[in-house]
């Protein structure tokens, strides 16, 4: 005969641990969802899916490397399909930390516009490749698996995006 205390602590389990991963892999579905997308709001709505979809699949991965790649494809995936409903990329620049001087600040949101401005003028699959090897670190085979794509065309893709981008950002 099944406990019956032991059955209802099932649920609570699962939201315990479900809760767990939300609040370990929260700010890197955020962080990657806002450098693919370049604006906060929609990548909230993206990070809210991605973890609706986690809730709906389940807790049944094998180690946290298989979730975190998991996280990032899905991740990918939204960002990409929110991208083709061809709303634009917005410009936010971050609040400067109070510590900064002010002209240190300037510059660096200058900075960091322009690597948005750049981010944003290339093709999505790119911009996730850029995004996923260079800001986020993952090496090049996890990104390659997570875009669907073979090493070799990940490495054209982000060589070919970065020299696009130091040309874009060099403009005035």
């Amino acid at each position: 005969m099944i406990n019956a205390a032991l059955m209802t602590g099932i649920p609570r389990a699962v939201e315990s641990a479900f809760d767990e991963v939300v609040r370990r892999r929260e700010a890197q579905v955020l962080r990657t969802a806002y450098r693919i997308l370049g604006n906060w709001a929609d990548a909230e709505d993206v990070a809210q899916e991605t973890f609706v979809r986690l809730h709906r699949h389940g807790l049944d991965f094998a180690a946290d490397a298989a979730l975190g790649s998991w996280l990032y494809r899905v991740t990918v995936n939204l960002c990409m399909d929110r991208m083709r409903s061809a709303r634009p990329l917005e410009e936010l620049a971050e609040h400067a930390d109070g510590a900064a001087s002010a002209e240190a600040s300037v510059l660096r949101e200058e900075k960091k516009r322009r690597l948005m401005a750049a981010l944003a003028r290339l093709p999505v699959k790119e911009r996730a490749a850029v995004v996923l090897r260079e800001i986020e670190g993952l090496d090049t085979a996890e990104v390659a698996a997570i875009l669907g794509s073979s090493e070799t065309t990940v490495r054209s893709q982000i060589s070919r995006a970065l020299d696009r981008m130091r040309g874009w950002m060099e403009e005035r």
